[in-house]
């Protein structure tokens, strides 16, 4: 199921795994990204228990996972069989979906996704508005989630880059 389609996910603080793409989606990929993440979700189990899991293709580039863990906890396994077919989508489309050395932001409306080491030198130059909005990825509750995940410079992780 996708979390869109989920009643129940808006008010559930499912734990969320999200991993973020170097760049926005082609259709076939989010297409053919989609079809394999729900034929593996329909089967993802801890210790042979299902989990109770969704996901969405958020903003055209950012894969999350969500799990119930009311229900059934992820175990260590369970996440390295995740982990294991998003590194299939990743190395199939070049997704740079394990990379977590990069910055993405939202400038005058687009996405943009750097190496961190060249946002860090553009805020400093100021060939970056300090007028942006910042990804987070190492948001791991739904609520989380959806509260802090997109952020203004100031009020976000890269904030101690700026004066």
């Amino acid at each position: 199921m996708k979390i869109e389609e989920s009643s129940s996910v808006e008010t559930s603080d499912y734990r969320v795994i999200i991993y973020p793409a170097s760049r926005a989606f082609t259709p076939k990929e989010s297409k053919a990204s989609t079809e394999k993440l729900y034929d593996f979700l329909a089967t993802w189990a801890a210790h042979g228990k299902p989990l109770s899991s969704s996901f969405k293709i958020e903003k055209n580039q950012f894969i999350v996972v969500c799990v119930d863990e009311e229900i059934e906890a992820a175990s260590g396994c369970s996440i390295d069989s995740l982990g294991a077919v998003m590194r299939e989508i990743d190395q199939e489309y070049d997704l740079g979906l394990f990379d977590r050395m990069k910055a993405t932001f939202i400038e005058d409306g687009e996405t943009k996704t750097m190496k961190l080491q060249d946002f860090r030198k553009g805020l400093k130059n100021g060939e970056i508005s300090r007028d942006i909005q910042v990804f987070d990825f190492s948001k791991n509750t739904y609520v989380a989630f959806l509260s802090d995940f997109l952020l203004p410079l100031h009020r976000s992780w890269a904030g101690i880059y700026v004066d």
